[in-house]
């Protein structure tokens, strides 16, 4: 289990996959033989799979321990999902909640929950199948939604009994959470508590955040999708393709590595592979991540 520690916080690492899952071309058009040469020392293994020849790609939550509270950041895919168009995330059947709890938290100790942002692979466990019935996963929970990124999904969602907005996750992993009274829908910038900040970095879909952690002075910036893969902080300019609006994801991903870089926080992604968080510093050229 990967474990850090912000100042009096303790962040644990809640693995629900780990695994190749894209071509390279089909993630970023810039790929090329010469650039995969030059980041090869460090791409293989934890990040691309030459067996395979595909990107490697984790999907986890963060467990953020910090007083009292016990918090969940994003939700994975979540078991049992139909997903056909992403056969590497569909119908899983994974021991996350044994993982969860073997980092010190069961479902019913879960103080609040708080996606970055609502597409599939955030949201997957806020809820789960009882008696034919999602019900929220997390039953003492407060769940933190982004508000522009419900009201969006809401829109495209007109018939929630049957539209398959974000692959019927918005019908099953937010609607539900809704209707029981559990969900606060913010909209940043926002203070949350005295340790977390919601900080807005919209493009990957409109209503995208980051959640920033401080305590005792030391800081840690939870960025969600702001980059899926490490050579995103070399090559800023190169976007994800499900973004849903290129320009402002770009805007969104260099502002953030410009806070890391002079923040010296601590930046946890939701898919970069092993170590899975590290720090951002700048260099002759740009950017460069120190994970590790």
């Amino acid at each position: 289990m990967t474990i850090f520690a912000v100042g009096q916080a303790t962040i644990a690492r809640i693995e629900e996959t780990y695994q190749p899952v894209y071509k390279p071309k089909d993630l970023f058009p810039e790929w090329s033989e010469e650039i995969f040469n030059q980041h090869k020392s460090w791409l293989v293994p934890n990040h691309y799979d030459p067996a395979s020849g595909l990107v490697k790609l984790s999907v986890h939550s963060w467990l953020l321990q910090v007083g009292k509270q016990k918090i969940l950041i994003d939700a994975c895919c979540g078991n049992q999902k139909s997903r056909p168009a992403r056969p590497f995330w569909n119908m899983l059947n994974t021991p996350y909640l044994d993982r969860l709890a073997a980092a010190g938290a069961r479902p019913d100790e879960i103080d609040m929950v708080m996606c970055t942002h609502l597409h599939h692979d955030h949201v997957g466990w806020n809820t789960q199948l009882k008696d034919g019935k999602w019900v929220p996963t997390f039953p003492n929970a407060r769940y933190v939604f982004s508000k522009p990124d419900f009201e969006y999904f809401q829109k495209a969602n007109v018939d929630p009994a049957t539209a398959p907005t974000e692959f019927g996750t918005f019908r099953e992993c937010v609607m539900p959470v809704v209707e029981a009274g559990r969900a606060d829908l913010v909209a940043g910038p926002h203070r949350l508590n005295d340790h977390i900040e919601i900080i807005p970095a919209p493009g990957h879909s409109p209503g995208h955040v980051v959640f920033k952690l401080e305590s005792r002075g030391k800081k840690a910036l939870f960025i969600g999708d702001v980059f899926h893969h490490l050579l995103q902080v070399y090559y800023p300019h190169w976007n994800f393709p499900k973004n849903s609006d290129v320009d402002q994801a770009r805007v969104s991903r260099r502002m953030i590595l410009e806070h890391s870089a002079s923040s010296g926080a601590l930046v946890l992604p939701c898919h970069v592979g092993a170590p899975f968080a590290g720090r951002i510093e700048t260099s002759a050229n740009g950017f460069q991540p120190r994970f590790g």
